[in-house]
């Protein structure tokens, strides 16, 4: 843990020229008293610890003035020694570097996680629907206060701007299955969303957009998904008058799924064990022995069907989606052995 020069280094700093400091009192009194090596280190060693020992040899003049030398040198440099390391530690700044250093260590190992890149309103938010879904994330943040605020709940963050292509790829970016973009401006949105296109050509990137002229923009630069959270918002409350019952309903659908109520889940044909393969949806019979309902199926060309009929095949590429309470999504993952994060 102690052996990280980029975290630690006003501790090597001291180590450092205390060890600098030992290497000139020896050297001095090999030269000056003529002594082997160990009587003038051990020498050397006594007169920095001031523990009233005797010397070793009588020494000459010059020898003395040497020691004398030597011991104002080390009051001074113990001195500052101290008085900084304490100012390092109590001040906070190496609880933040082992903070630092830990995370470090953690990002090395961590594969198919989500990247947050901007940590305000719509990034806490992302985060913690993550958390409540089980998917690793980190959090890309530049404000030290936030970041102190909320790491207490073991949160991954990285310190950094995230428009830094530097930043990114210390977030593992090359191993992250997806990036989300919530910066407060268009522009750095943009300019994550090309930085992380350049360096991961396959990545799913899903980017905030403030003015809908940002969209188009986002899209351009390798977006896959723009989200303007205000209009979403403003759509949202205008459909709650238009339609509550109908909002409601999705809203327990997607706010109460992952708290135990009712789910609605999306299953790939990969996911799938071989003998559920190229079978059709009828053929699945996945009402009678789990209770979901199939709501949609999604074809390897990218068209959705809503209620799929039960003759349609399941086929490569293509994607099945059913609704049903938690209890029912696990029986169902249970019985057709899928693997659901």
């Amino acid at each position: 843990m102690m052996f990280n020069y980029k975290f630690f280094k006003k501790i090597y700093f001291f180590l450092i020229l205390i060890c600098l400091i030992i290497g000139i009192g020896t050297v001095g009194y090999i030269v000056i008293e003529k002594w082997n090596f160990f009587d003038s280190f051990y020498m050397t060693i006594i007169t920095m610890s001031t523990v009233g020992f005797g010397e070793v040899h009588e020494l000459s003049v010059e020898g003395r003035m040497f020691t004398a030398f030597l011991l104002i040198s080390c009051f001074g440099i113990f001195a500052f020694t101290i008085s900084s390391l304490t100012s390092y530690i109590v001040g906070g700044e190496y609880r933040i570097n082992l903070r630092d250093f830990k995370i470090m260590k953690k990002m090395k190992t961590m594969e198919n996680h989500v990247i947050i890149c901007g940590f305000g309103r719509v990034g806490k938010q992302v985060a913690r629907d993550l958390l409540q879904f089980g998917i690793p994330f980190v959090i890309v943040e530049n404000d030290e206060k936030t970041i102190e605020d909320e790491v207490k709940e073991g949160i991954l963050f990285i310190k950094g701007d995230s428009t830094n292509q530097g930043v990114l790829e210390a977030a593992n970016i090359n191993r992250a299955k997806a990036i989300i973009s919530c910066l407060p401006k268009d522009a750095d949105n943009i300019y994550v969303v090309l930085s992380a296109r350049e360096i991961a050509k396959k990545m799913v990137i899903v980017a905030r957009a403030t003015e809908p002229t940002a969209v188009s923009k986002l899209k351009m630069a390798g977006a896959n998904h723009v989200i303007m959270p205000d209009s979403i918002g403003g759509s949202h409350m205008a459909a709650l008058i238009s339609n509550p019952d109908v909002i409601e309903f999705m809203d327990a659908i997607k706010v109460q799924g992952h708290n135990g109520g009712i789910n609605i889940e999306a299953i790939s044909f990969n996911e799938l064990p071989v003998e559920f393969q190229n079978k059709t949806i009828g053929q699945l019979e996945a009402k009678r022995l789990t209770g979901v309902t199939i709501v949609g199926f999604k074809t390897p060309n990218g068209e959705y069907i809503i209620n799929p009929d039960f003759g349609i095949e399941v086929v490569p590429m293509s994607q099945l989606f059913v609704l049903g309470s938690a209890e029912q999504i696990q029986k169902l993952n249970t019985i057709f052995g899928i693997n659901q994060n």
